[in-house]
């Protein structure tokens, strides 16, 4: 095996073949050296030379195949180095075998995979050399179609894969001149192309060219010039000569669907209705459909239809929505003669909705989103349109709603929408899927279990669709209601009844929360609570009622503004809650607590009063019965029900009764505690007991949820137990600490320590909770803060790094941020404790201790944001060690952590330039010049490229500093100088100098460029950023780097995600009901 490695001999082929062949049908030992053989001889730089031979004499694709990925690897690695002469000998090899393998009939076909690869190689030396080197190579390609029908329909391959890199991922990986120049390059010479194009849909026979040349014009169609659509035979010919045929409609109609999806003058509306009326022509004898017919109902011909079937009807469905969301008016009404047209297109997107494929709903889901905004748009500038939907009661009975007020439902669009909007409905609910907030469901099994896992394709596309039916109950609110009261109805009879049915409509109702008029919302939700416990008092069976139960408390969660509004029903269904926590079936006590808790937090006020025929707020009556109410619930359920009893107390104005509360609230587990401490002061050993210490544990985390929902009022309960917490810390520690010196590899992993472990854990939460929210921050810091960090500093520097708790450093960091300057004195003593030591364990490689890397990182940024002065009075080596933390923590490859190190980076600068001159000019002295090169270390480093964005920055807060004059010290050493040199020229020679060094191969000119863009644009952030992509662009093809540069345009994409996210929240804060009602900020009204 092993003498393929030598390049001094030839090569011999055969012997690669066999080698080929025992790494794919090899076993043990064989394997491991063919593995190891290939991997070599791929790796040799010298390989790709053995290609032509390889590929000439070789018998076995597998082997041809591995000869292309030496060749692909050469190209997008190494092409910037090779001399000229043999980057052309390269592509004159490439084309020869391109046009050599596609001339043959047979190894076309035969031998896909291998084509399709040589393509690729070849698509990639285009996106080095074309237009710029190889400005002949459309004409030429064009030209040697003409040749051969083999040739011309793998040069439409070739075509289709340039067009997509140019237009679709372009930018990811090409330089922002090169792919400006390629769109412009084959935007001027695309009338050769089109014209090839042109004549192979008019008059080719080959039906696998005709197939290529239509995959190549789907790719062209987006970005070539309208006149080639709209003023040639193309259309016509499409419509005519393909949509009828099997083999070729699905890739006519997605040509189709993007012509129809374009965004042109009206002067084309004619030329657009006339396409759309043929080919719904055509789809109509294709997919015939008629309700009267069992064969011909598309859901069942979906289902029964093969795959090729299937994506006709997807591509079906994309036809309809381009053309519907684009250019639908045209089919409207007045705009069009015949009626049927707009009929049936609506008549079949309906169906199509129903089709039990999500990709396919989620298609039509968007446009019917679409369609419903601009119907509501529409209606709310009407006379009278900002009234709700219902102005209810006597208005909804005699006027049917505001619709027969405003008379949107009798204009035009109104009429002609009512019927397609009242089946949409239908189809909604039909469609519902699940709300994350269920836990009991229905699985493939037909059996009632508790979810564990999101699905987050369920939960986006759950919000799209309650979106729809917000909208559709403004549209028409009397025709949703009866829609769904009918269907409950149905429910109750029997007629529809299922698991699935019922909980689809469930969630139906509980999605139009807010929709309403409360007038109308009461109506409806008092009828539609009533008959569910009516049906759960029907049903047998613990299934049945597990079904009826989780819906019923999915439905009261999501309507808190009519809870609020209605005393007695809210105390009745919080009663009713209490009861489905007592039942055994699997996830309705998680649903029953989640309920609880959404129910506390949106209406915490009326807990805590005394309401109409009460003798006391509702509040009390609950805490006294805890024991009752919790005493079938997990320790976990227990807590949440604490929390969500604190939302409630948290409401209470008067400060006694706030008190009283907490106590009366903490009563239960504060006898636990008292009990335990008592033991603990007689026998310490109490901690060896497992059960005692679960005890304290559930305890703590007790604590922990009811301060989590009562903030800065829990104090009280904080200094009852607060020297009793501090005293336990001690002893558990050092319970840990003598178990780990006895033991210090297998100590922190047994039961016992872990379990201490825990306690120390939910202390610490414990105070973070407590301490971020509160507010006497003085009196917090004189009295609370002293011991507290003298207990876990002292503890966390003298234990073994197993046992030191993460959650020291972020209880710090939290201490710092709330603190603020009222700790500079104490700065010093925090870093002396936890400093080195954490440094020390997370400093030997990029991966141990994860949690502690981000918390200690967490800390240095608390510290540098509001105990920047306390910093400067560091002893000289300490702050050194401080800015190596920091270069350490940037030269993370873990994305958090890099990210943190940078923005603390940053910050640090921000806070030197406010400082006095001799503070700034003594930094920037010792620590400028190598940030610049730490910037430039993580910017040029593959691994480091999703910190484009916080890299730039500071690379432009750097320069900023020198190009401003804000550094008046020189940074360079002036006897070594020309008395001309100042920071701006030295900073940039040194930028340059920097980069010639480490990138040797790359031209000097191109640094040169890019260091005086740098220096020209640091004060625009756009330009900046886009000037430093293209250099790592260029740079990786030099450095022979593989791998895609997504991560460069993040900024971008996050942007953008950014933005559509403040849509959205304008969108729901405009429109009523769209909001979910977690997602409101009002929590209760009288609040």
């Amino acid at each position: 095996m092993d003498a393929i490695l030598d390049f001094s001999q030839p090569l011999s082929v055969p012997l690669l073949d066999r080698v080929v062949n025992a790494f794919f049908s090899g076993r043990g030992q064989e394997l491991k050296d063919a593995q190891r053989v290939l991997t070599t001889f791929q790796e040799n730089p010298d390989s790709w030379q053995r290609v032509p031979q390889i590929l000439d004499e070789s018998t076995n694709p597998q082997t041809k195949y591995l000869a292309l990925q030496i060749m692909d690897k050469l190209i997008l690695t190494r092409w910037k180095v090779l001399p000229p002469d043999q980057q052309s000998g390269i592509r004159n090899f490439v084309v020869a075998t391109v046009v050599k393998v596609s001339s043959d009939e047979q190894t076309l076909r035969k031998e896909k995979s291998f084509v399709n690869k040589l393509n690729l190689i070849l698509i990639a030396i285009l996106k080095q050399t074309w237009p710029d080197n190889w400005p002949t190579f459309i004409p030429e390609l064009v030209a040697s179609s003409r040749s051969s029908l083999s040739i011309c329909e793998n040069n439409m391959t070739i075509l289709k894969l340039l067009s997509e890199e140019i237009f679709d991922f372009g930018a990811d990986n090409m330089t922002q001149n090169r792919t400006k120049a390629m769109k412009a390059r084959i935007c001027d010479e695309f009338n050769e192309v089109f014209q090839l194009c042109a004549e192979i849909v008019a008059n080719g026979q080959k039906p696998s060219l005709i197939k290529s040349t239509l995959e190549a014009l789907y790719r062209f169609l987006s970005w070539m010039p309208l006149g080639y659509i709209f003023e040639t035979e193309l259309v016509d010919n499409l419509v005519s000569r393909f949509l009828g045929v099997p083999d070729f409609r699905n890739i006519t109609l997605k040509c189709l669907s993007e012509i129809v999806g374009l965004h042109v003058s009206d002067s084309y509306d004619p030329k657009f209705y006339a396409l759309f009326t043929m080919v719904l022509g055509v789809m109509t004898k294709t997919i015939p459909i008629d309700d009267d017919h069992p064969d011909r109902d598309l859901v069942k011909l979906y289902e029964q239809a093969n795959q090729q079937e299937q994506e006709l009807i997807n591509d079906f469905a994309i036809f309809l929505t381009n053309f519907l969301s684009v250019h639908g008016t045209l089919i409207e009404g007045e705009n069009q003669s015949n009626p049927a047209v707009f009929e049936n297109a609506y008549a079949y997107l309906l169906r199509i909705t129903l089709v039990d494929e999500r990709e396919i709903f989620k298609i039509c889901l968007e446009f019917w989103n679409k369609l419903l905004s601009e119907l509501y748009a529409e209606k709310q500038q009407l006379p009278m349109g900002d009234l709700h939907p219902l102005v209810a009661g006597l208005t909804g009975q005699v006027f049917g709603g505001v619709n027969g007020l405003n008379g949107w439902s009798q204009g035009k669009r109104g009429k002609l929408f009512t019927n397609i909007l009242s089946n949409l409905r239908l189809t909604m609910i039909k469609c519902m899927v699940k709300p994350e907030e269920v836990l009991v469901v229905e699985n493939d099994e037909g059996e009632v279990v508790r979810e564990f896992l999101k699905e987050v394709d369920t939960i986006v596309l759950y919000k799209q669709m309650r979106e729809a039916l917000v909208y559709l109950t403004h549209l028409d609110t009397m025709d949703t209601e009866n829609i769904m009261t009918e269907k409950l109805r149905l429910q109750i009879s029997g007629a529809e009844w299922s698991w699935n049915n019922l909980s689809k409509l469930c969630w139906a109702i509980g999605s139009i929360s807010g929709a309403m008029s409360e007038d109308a919302e009461k109506r409806f939700l008092v009828a539609v609570i009533k008959d569910l416990l009516a049906l759960t008092e029907m049903k047998r069976g613990k299934d049945n009622k597990a079904v009826v139960a989780s819906n019923i408390m999915y439905i009261v969660g999501q309507y808190p503004r009519f809870l609020r509004a209605h005393w007695k029903f809210l105390k009745t269904v919080v009663n009713k809650n209490f009861e489905f926590m007592h039942e055994m079936h699997e996830g309705v006590q998680d649903m029953a607590c989640d309920t609880f808790m959404k129910i506390a937090q949106k209406c915490r006020r009326h807990f805590v009063l005394v309401q109409q025929g009460e003798t006391e707020p509702f509040i009390k009556e609950i805490i006294k019965n805890i024991p009752v109410i919790t005493s079938d619930l997990s320790a976990s359920q227990v807590h949440t029900f604490y929390e969500a009893c604190g939302y409630m107390i948290s409401a209470q104005v008067n400060m006694t009764a706030r008190e009283q509360l907490v106590s009366a609230l903490m009563e239960i587990p504060n006898q636990a505690w008292a009990e335990i401490m008592q033991q603990a002061n007689t026998d310490v050993d109490v901690f060896s007991n497992p059960e005692t210490v679960k005890r304290i544990a559930n305890i703590l985390k007790t604590n922990v949820a009811a301060c989590t929902s009562i903030g800065s009022f829990f104090m009280p309960q904080i200094a009852s137990i607060y020297l009793d917490l501090l005293g336990m810390y001690k002893v558990v520690s050092g319970i840990i600490s003598d178990a780990t010196a006895a033991e210090p590899t297998i100590a922190t992993k047994t039961p016992k320590i872990r379990g201490l472990r825990t306690i120390k854990k939910e202390t610490l939460k414990l105070f973070e909770k407590y301490l971020k929210k509160v507010d006497n921050l003085q009196d917090i810091n004189d009295s609370l803060v002293p011991p507290l960090l003298e207990s876990i500093l002292t503890d966390y520097s003298s234990n073994i790094p197993d046992a030191r708790e993460p959650e020291v450093l972020l209880l710090t960091a939290t201490i710092v941020n709330r603190m603020g300057e009222l700790m500079n004195p104490r700065i010093l003593p925090i870093l002396q404790a936890v400093f080195e030591p954490t440094l020390n364990m997370i400093n030997k490689d990029f991966s141990e201790y994860p949690e502690h890397r981000l918390a200690f990182f967490t800390l240095l940024r608390a510290i540098n944001l509001h105990c920047f002065g306390a910093l400067l009075e560091l002893p000289p080596a300490q702050f050194k060690l401080f800015m190596d933390s920091i270069v350490w923590g940037i030269k993370h490859t873990l994305r958090d952590i890099g990210d943190l190190g940078m923005n603390i980076a940053y910050e640090l600068v921000e806070n030197v330039t406010r400082s006095d001159a001799q503070v700034a000019n003594g930094f920037f002295q010792q620590f400028y010049l190598p940030m610049i090169q730490d910037v430039f270390y993580v910017l040029t480093d593959v691994d480091h490229k999703s910190g484009f964005k916080f890299q730039t920055d500071l690379l432009a807060k750097l320069i900023g500093l020198v190009e401003q004059d804000q550094i008046s010290v020189p940074l360079f050493d002036p006897a070594t100088q020309d008395s001309s040199m100042d920071n701006k020229k030295f900073v940039r020679d040194y930028v340059a100098n920097l980069l010639r060094s480490a990138f040797p191969h790359v031209q000097s000119a191109q640094i040169a460029s890019f260091v005086t863009s740098l220096f020209e644009l640091y004060q625009d952030p756009a330009k900046f950023k886009l000037a430093v992509r293209d250099f790592l662009i260029q740079l990786r093809e030099f450095q022979g780097t593989e791998g895609d540069n997504s991560d460069l345009f993040s900024e971008e994409k996050e942007a953008e995600k950014a933005r559509q996210e403040k849509l959205e929240k304008e969108k729901a804060a405009a429109v009523p009901g769209l909001a979910k009602p977690t997602e409101l900020n009002e929590m209760d009204d009288e609040l």
